[in-house]
């Protein structure tokens, strides 16, 4: 895998390894983007959940942009080219954190003729899971997070007035209205104690929601349901990393997010969806 920075979606600036500067996107990135062709980057490990499935996902999802699979050498090859962007998974940790902890994003970049990756133009990265927690906690959930992706980048052409700010508020402030009127999709296990059944919960939401395995979300994003959303946390999963913990409520069929939040885990009950962030979106 790759080990390269980034910039977040959410333009909190951090490195990666190295002391390279981050480029925070621009209108014209994105409308290079559209005329780009979309090269997948694979890990190595051939047997990686990603590759796995992401050849069928690109098959079924990917619509904005023509798209073809490289390795590591190709990507080499072509990321200064500025007729391409890339679509791959990037390992990432954060210069204000104090915890040595690194993260898996899903990152989508558009080439530049730069010394390093990190200047390379960020269009849209979204919070995958911790660097030794395993795959299969964000490899069902990736047809999603791609139809999410290129509705972003739509927004960004259509609003380029968000382009440089915090894209998440918008989707806060925007989505939480729609809510209340989606059926919400949480995994027990992925659960403050203290909201981990349904009366719980009930007690604190007053809209849909159901307690689900994690094959019930992979079938809802299958089926595209428009009126489901899934939770998405990102955390050290008994990692013993003390570190940020991601919470993120995405459209099963509608290609946005609902909710998007993280704050930095003191302790293990810490990784989880809590009864504080039930509120919020009450």
């Amino acid at each position: 895998m790759k080990q390269l920075p980034l910039l977040l979606l959410i333009l909190i600036a951090f490195q990666a390894y190295s002391s390279a500067q981050e480029h925070v996107p621009e209108l014209e990135d994105y409308q290079n983007f559209m005329k780009s062709k979309t090269l997948v980057l694979l890990e190595k490990n051939p047997m990686s959940d990603f590759n796995l499935v992401i050849r069928n996902i690109m098959e079924n999802t990917w619509t904005i942009t023509p798209y073809k699979f490289i390795d590591d050498a190709e990507f080499e090859a072509y990321r200064n080219n500025s007729d391409y962007s890339f679509l791959m998974i990037t390992i990432a940790s954060f210069d204000k954190d104090r915890t040595k902890a690194r993260y898996k994003f899903l990152s989508l970049l558009m080439a530049e003729r730069a010394r390093s990756v990190g200047n390379m133009p960020d269009l849209c990265s979204l919070p995958l899971g911790y660097v030794g927690v395993e795959d299969d906690t964000y490899s069902y959930k990736l047809e999603a997070f791609l139809r999410f992706m290129q509705n972003h980048v739509k927004l960004m052409l259509e609003d380029p007035s968000l382009i440089g700010s915090d894209p998440f508020k918008f989707y806060n402030r925007k989505k939480k209205d729609e809510l209340q009127s989606k059926t919400l999709y949480l995994v027990k296990d992925e659960l403050a104690k203290e909201i981990d059944t349904e009366a719980e919960i009930r007690d604190i939401y007053p809209y849909d929601f159901k307690i689900v395995t994690r094959e019930e979300v992979a079938q809802a994003i299958k089926d595209r349901r428009e009126d489901v959303v899934f939770l998405h946390k990102v955390g050290p999963e008994h990692t013993r990393i003390r570190a940020r913990v991601y919470k993120m409520l995405v459209g099963a069929g509608a290609p946005t997010i609902y909710y998007f939040d993280y704050e930095m885990a003191k302790k293990a009950a810490d990784d989880a969806f809590q009864e504080k962030d039930l509120k919020k979106i009450r």
